[in-house]
């Protein structure tokens, strides 16, 4: 964990002089990618250069309002909430009248993101912050994201690391000086877009889906011999078609640090 821990430090130091960005900015939303991504970014560029933003609706709880304040409060990052419900609710008005009906629930989900992605984007061009995308290796394999929000960025710093991966290395982090609430390792993750979302209601649980990826991906191994190791075969296929079909995100996505 120390030399991956390590090696994302020294290349996202690296990334930033070589671009010449000023500062970096992302937004906290009281999960645990944003929050690993908002402590490498203060290990590695100094907490003065981090500026971080809780863009809230009606759908985030206050157990996320919570520990991003806490995530503040332990590495002295630039910390602002930002309330985007009139502006969700003004874009569901215009949309119900611009679509003739009311927007379908994917289409509001999806609009919150991309509204979080506009403004980070705007404080990038505003004070010339490098954005950092928050996404992993998991969701960007399957596609859970969405393109022009959550993937918005210059660059994807845990964009190589499974789900799984980042909590072990959320904790060997905290082991090192504490930096994580233990709320934030320890809560289901979730999106928040829409009232009790969990990832897993989209996905199988996390130590499925990514032993089934690094079969995949990393070891190549074929549809067949990963269901032979005792997965679901209609999981295993599930995860490889989607897979496939979500290379158009993929192929949009920041540039990722590799480990």
């Amino acid at each position: 964990m120390k030399k991956i821990w390590n090696s994302l430090t020294e290349q996202l130091r690296d990334y930033y002089r070589k671009h010449g960005f000023k500062e970096v900015v992302l937004g906290l939303s009281g999960g645990l990618d944003s929050a690993m991504v908002s402590v490498l970014a203060c290990d590695a560029l100094g907490a003065e250069n981090v500026h971080c933003l809780m863009m809230k609706t009606k759908h985030t709880s206050d157990l996320s309002l919570s520990i991003a304040q806490e995530l503040a409060r332990l590495n002295g990052f630039d910390y602002q909430v930002l309330d985007i419900e009139p502006i969700i609710e003004a874009q569901q008005q215009f949309l119900t009248q611009a679509l003739g009906e009311k927007p379908k629930k994917v289409v509001m989900e999806n609009l919150q993101a991309r509204e979080r992605g506009k403004i980070l984007m705007a404080f990038s061009n505003q004070f010339n912050y490098l954005v950092l995308a928050c996404g992993n290796k998991s969701e960007a394999a399957t596609g859970y994201c969405t393109l022009y929000g959550d993937t918005c960025g210059g660059l994807m710093p845990i964009g190589d690391l499974y789900k799984s991966q980042i909590f072990e290395l959320a904790r060997w982090r905290n082991q090192q000086s504490l930096a994580l609430p233990e709320a934030v390792i320890s809560r289901a993750p979730s999106a928040e877009l829409s009232d009790g979302q969990k990832d897993e209601d989209s996905l199988p649980p996390y130590s499925v889906l990514d032993a089934i990826l690094q079969m995949y991906l990393d070891e190549h191994k074929a549809q067949g011999e990963i269901a032979a190791q005792g997965y679901d075969k209609t999981t295993v296929a599930w995860v490889i078609g989607q897979y496939a079909k979500m290379e158009f995100k993929r192929k949009q996505m920041p540039e990722i640090l590799k480990i």
